[in-house]
């Protein structure tokens, strides 16, 4: 089960950022930008947070608590982004350090202590905590895009009115233990 996890949790979050790369490939640097309503985050501002997250919490994700004493997390929500790029080179160096460190672990580390502002979890419980955490996050950023694109809006999942269809394509192939993913 613990090298099943692992790999679970690495494809989870491998989806994820899929569907953040998804969501950036549809809209500008200025739509990124938006807010909504005063004091509301656009998906530029999310990605900042989230990326200052990733940057703590899995650097030295085995020996240092989660939440560094260099991590600025209120600054995290002031839109200083100078480009599209930048966001993106931003969120790409995120998404490395948590690859990182959990290509780093083996099965025997899940039951490992680690802290995330000297609370202990185990491993496993860390990584399910960033596994709420994050998709939390790229929900909202998607759900900002589709607002911001409309009827523009690509779907990054199974269309209104495509059920159907996908449900008989999934049915059409061989019973197999496979990851949801594996075919997106």
């Amino acid at each position: 089960m613990s090298s099943s996890f692992l790999t679970s949790a690495i494809k989870q979050f491998e989806y994820y950022k899929s569907l953040g790369d998804k969501t950036f490939n549809q809209l500008t640097f200025k739509e990124l930008q938006k807010e909504f309503i005063e004091d509301s985050n656009s998906i530029s501002i999310i990605v900042k947070h989230m990326v200052g997250n990733m940057l703590s919490r899995w650097t030295n994700f085995l020996t240092e608590d989660g939440e560094k004493e260099w991590r600025q997390r209120d600054a995290e929500f002031e839109d200083t982004y100078k480009s599209k790029e930048e966001l993106i080179t931003d969120w790409d160096k995120g998404w490395c350090c948590l690859f990182h460190a959990l290509n780093e672990l083996t099965a025997t580390d899940l039951e490992r202590i680690v802290y995330i502002r000297n609370q202990g979890h185990t491993v496993m419980e860390a990584i399910n905590r960033q596994l709420s955490h994050y998709p939390y996050h790229v929900g909202q950023i998607v759900f900002l895009g589709k607002l911001i694109k409309g009827n523009q809006w690509q779907s990054l999942s199974i269309p209104k009115g495509n059920s159907k269809s996908y449900n008989e394509d999934k049915f059409s192939k061989e019973k197999g233990k496979r990851h949801f993913t594996d075919d997106l």
